[in-house]
């Protein structure tokens, strides 16, 4: 009715007319329309193109806030990193700080649709309280599948066949041990963090204050099929991303003090920013302390429910080639593979996994 006036006609123009939500609709986005075209009736800015991307290239490259560094990757296989990392980074804060309950191990997964917006205030709740480290993360790049299981407390990494043609047959092996951390609520700390982002916080459960979320992580193992090539003059960070990545962890587990999972739901949800469209999906769930969220970004990814293995998995991407991933649960581990492929060959990858 915005972009057709036409349209506003019938039992449709009625409704309008009698239904307030409607008509709020109606005007936030008849508001949305004027000020796309306030925006695009301006002249076209002439600039250079090549001067500018000379300029961005030969900057010198930002350090990073936290130490850490994406991988720099090769521009065929960029979109297959910022869907993973975007997914892999919700998913931990959602996981973390948002759904574990009084015992959180997930034995099932389950997709979620998260927006910019959604992660951004997900991600503020990091400066809600203290974190600390019980056991350090600890990674081990090696050569073979018997280094990784010895440094992943003896899980074997899975034995990969019906590659598709192109991937590369060079394999290297990572591992970690499990990991723990223990993140303790401060609702001094959380009302600064809100202030500092001019937001009010909602009003935390009682008890919430002090109360703590113990979270622990693998041991995982993971196969790494392509070169792990370091560009010369860079850190070790600085890695081009492999065709594929196929990884197993024991299932992630998360116990807390003085606040129930609804309570610590409710919470979460609350915060200023989570879209509707999350609160939706996340109490659609059911039961969340046996199920996995994996959070998708709306705006750069799709995912479908799949069967894997016999068992209820996540597919992400698509079949353009361009990059796709499959996780599911099974058996206490949580799988992955990803990477630069079809999500058909993704699926048929993870079903032939033993």
């Amino acid at each position: 009715m915005v972009d057709d006036p036409d349209a506003k006609v019938g039992a449709d123009a009625a409704h309008l007319d009698g239904c307030a939500e409607c008509q709020a609709r109606f005007k936030l986005a008849s508001e949305d329309a004027r000020s796309v075209a306030t925006l695009l009736a301006v002249p076209e800015a002439p600039f250079d193109v090549d001067k500018a991307f000379a300029r961005v290239t030969g900057a010198p490259k930002a350090q990073p806030t936290l130490g850490l560094r994406f991988p720099i990757l090769r521009p065929a296989a960029r979109p297959t990193l910022a869907l993973v990392a975007a997914v892999v980074a919700a998913a931990v804060v959602v996981v973390a700080f948002a759904f574990s309950g009084f015992f959180f191990k997930p034995a099932t997964v389950k997709p979620v649709p998260v927006t910019v917006a959604d992660i951004q205030a997900l991600s503020q709740l990091a400066d809600y309280g203290t974190i600390t480290w019980t056991k350090q993360p600890d990674l081990h790049v090696v050569t073979s599948p018997t280094e990784a299981a010895d440094a992943a407390a003896g899980v074997q990494p899975p034995t990969v066949s019906g590659l598709p043609s192109g991937i590369s047959t060079n394999i290297t092996y990572a591992a970690m041990p499990q990991a723990q951390a223990v993140f303790t609520f401060s609702a001094d700390k959380a009302a600064t963090a809100a202030a500092s982002h001019g937001k009010t916080l909602p009003s935390m459960p009682a008890g919430m204050d002090g109360a703590t979320l113990t979270i622990t992580v693998g041991p995982a193992v993971g196969e790494i099929f392509g070169t792990l090539s370091q560009p010369a003059g860079s850190s070790a960070n600085d890695i081009s991303l492999p065709q594929l990545v196929v990884a197993k962890s024991a299932a992630p587990t998360a116990t807390s003090t003085q606040v129930t999972v609804t309570q610590l739901e409710d919470f979460i949800l609350a915060q200023p920013g989570i879209s509707p469209e999350l609160k939706k999906a996340v109490e659609a769930i059911g039961d969340p302390s046996t199920t996995l969220l994996i959070p998708v970004p709306i705006e750069y990814a799709n995912s479908t429910q799949v069967t894997v293995q016999g068992v209820d998995g996540v597919a992400l991407g698509d079949n353009t080639g361009v990059g796709s991933g499959v996780v599911w649960v099974k058996d206490g581990f949580v799988y992955l593979v990803a990477g630069s492929l079809k999500q058909s060959d993704a699926i048929n990858i993870a079903n032939n996994l033993k």
